[in-house]
């Protein structure tokens, strides 16, 4: 989690020492290593075994059934980017994602709480901390720290780096009345106990803060400055890059389209554009571009490591930030946004015209935002973006972006912690 992995690289220098719990056998997405490098040596890391579902759901299932076992959480092994919200649903996905959201509540972490609270408490006992952060989802981390505050007292940050009961796959986890009660009744209870919240966008401040009376902070995700050292160099192409998880429910059939008729209307901008995605993309990404007549075009990286992910979008033309096609998204900050940010290249974004993201990039002059179906908008900045690139002035110059640094983001939690510290 690059969030947390990023605090702790900077938190010795300003004073703290970071005790990182973490479980031993998790199932992820994926793995990148050389994130690890940014664990500073100062740390104690403590990792404990935890029992998740998926194992024994293919043993119970068998290994050929069809159920959809990545629909117990956005977060499993294998399958699409994002299970949950995806397109229609078959019969034994709704069935995977009824089982997910009423039989483990708040997700499929939820056996990791018991075995957690009562190994750090014996461990606090013997190595007192001065305060305590946990970060969600998975929000069974935040029962966790519930736990652990009410037994030691010690101050307690709440974490969020996407909402609960107002996160956009939320509607789609076929919940009961007293599984959707029961959801907003441990949030509710989270946020009242915290003696802080943390939220990563204005919107979910704002949200939070009217559930709530603990003071909610914000403190957003970022980049880190010391990652994009790296130099580049220019390949000659136009290229229109995307780096990360690419989900089917933020399809950007406007810009393929609109890439399309470029193509065919100019032979020239058909011989030098590149669509350059890096990281996993969901099949219908692919077919969408394929069926744009766009395949001679594309190059699928599939999964790279960060740094490899930093390179692309240091080297793009065009950075595109399409976000998932749900009024729930409107409050979230991607975290590829930050880095996108730190590449200095031209931003464009598909999204809600008036959320988070389109107010980052509007204060910033990063880039710009349009609706899914806003197809005159993105012809007119693609036509434009593709001038200047012939005349060697495709630039961004964006302002005030020093705010998103990781070094000076955890400035600003050394600060909350220190406060909490002195009262």
């Amino acid at each position: 989690m690059q969030r947390w992995v990023k605090f702790c690289k900077y938190l010795p220098s300003l004073g703290w020492k970071p005790v990182i719990y973490a479980p031993l056998n998790p199932e992820y997405t994926s793995i990148d290593k050389t994130l690890g490098e940014d664990v500073p040596r100062e740390a104690i890391v403590l990792k404990r075994k935890i029992w998740e579902p998926y194992n024994a759901y293919r043993r119970l299932l068998g290994k050929s059934s069809s159920v959809d076992i990545n629909a117990l959480t956005a977060g499993a092994t294998g399958g699409e980017v994002n299970p949950i919200s995806k397109g229609k649903k078959s019969f034994t996905k709704k069935l995977s994602l009824f089982i997910r959201g009423n039989c483990f509540i708040p997700d499929p972490r939820c056996w990791w709480v018991g075995p957690s609270y009562r190994y750090l408490k014996e461990y606090l006992e013997e190595n007192p901390v001065d305060v305590m952060v946990t970060t969600g989802p998975p929000h069974s981390m935040h029962l966790i720290g519930r736990k652990l505050a009410r037994k030691t007292g010690i101050p307690w940050i709440s974490d969020f780096r996407d909402p609960w009961t107002k996160m956009y796959y939320y509607k789609d986890l076929e919940l009961t009345a007293w599984a959707d009660m029961r959801h907003h009744r441990l949030e509710k209870a989270v946020l009242d106990e915290s003696t802080r919240v943390l939220a990563v966008t204005p919107l979910m401040r704002e949200d939070f803060q009217a559930m709530t009376k603990t003071p909610v902070e914000m403190i957003t995700n970022g980049y880190d400055e010391v990652d994009f050292d790296q130099v580049v160099e220019d390949d000659g192409n136009f290229n229109i890059t995307h780096t990360g998880l690419f989900s089917a429910d933020g399809n950007p059939e406007v810009l393929w389209k609109v890439l399309s008729a470029r193509c065919k209307a100019d032979p020239e901008f058909k011989a030098k554009m590149r669509l350059r995605l890096v990281g996993k993309s969901d099949a219908e990404i692919i077919d969408s571009i394929k069926k744009a007549d766009l395949e001679e075009n594309l190059l699928d990286f599939g999964y790279q490591s960060h740094n490899t992910a930093i390179r692309e979008q240091k080297s793009a033309s065009i950075l595109i930030l399409p976000l998932r096609n749900d009024p729930d998204y409107r409050p979230i900050l991607p975290g590829k946004l930050f880095e996108y940010l730190a590449a200095k290249r031209p931003i464009l974004g598909i999204g809600q015209e008036d959320g988070a993201m389109a107010r980052v990039l509007n204060q910033t002059g990063a880039g710009v935002t349009y609706d899914w179906s806003n197809e005159a908008a993105v012809a007119k900045y693609i036509d434009d973006s593709w001038c200047k690139y012939k005349d060697d002035t495709l630039d961004c110059n964006s302002v005030g972006i020093e705010q998103f640094s990781r070094r000076n983001l955890t400035v600003k939690l050394v600060a909350l912690m220190d406060s909490l510290l002195d009262k």
